[in-house]
């Protein structure tokens, strides 16, 4: 048998209906605007991962340094930390799973940031040192506490654009 032989012919494929083209290019551009980073979006990965290793290295030095002068403050400075880390991945990736983990990392830290902020005001004896939520994220010109609420507004309107 000839290799000419042993192989189908082939067939040209149907030209794509005028309905099926716009079809597909309306998908196509709905998938480009959801996987489109903004200016927006590349401030607030930008702004996560530099508190990433800003918050993490400095309670990791804290820890290992002090950690019985502060252990809540440093503590919580740590737990900061891993969620700047996990927030900024699940940004950077943003779709699938990702996604839903960007969202619960963003509510989590909007939640510590309000809950750590109003214990270091109302029962300041809990915390020797400042933590990176304590005040509202005061030692960090407020970021701690506009960086999720930018960062849900984001994720909100990058997923209604992904439904688009």
């Amino acid at each position: 048998m000839s290799n000419s032989e042993r192989t189908a012919p082939q067939r040209p494929a149907a030209a794509p209906s005028e309905g099926d083209a716009t079809a597909v290019a309306a998908e196509t551009d709905a998938e480009t605007r959801a996987d489109r980073l903004g200016g927006l979006g590349r401030v607030l990965i930008a702004v996560y991962i530099v508190l990433a290793l800003g918050a993490t290295f400095r309670s990791i030095y804290q820890i290992i340094s002090k950690f019985n002068e502060a252990p809540l403050a440093y503590s919580l400075s740590a737990l900061s930390g891993i969620v700047y880390i996990v927030a900024s991945i699940a940004l950077i990736k943003r779709r699938g799973v990702w996604r839903r983990i960007a969202w619960g990392a963003l509510i989590f830290e909007l939640a510590g940031v309000l809950i750590v902020g109003a214990l270091s005001i109302f029962a300041p004896q809990l915390f020797a040192h400042p933590s990176v939520w304590s005040g509202f994220g005061s030692g960090y010109l407020y970021i701690p506490l506009v960086l999720p609420v930018l960062g849900l507004i984001w994720l909100s309107r990058t997923g209604k654009a992904a439904q688009a």
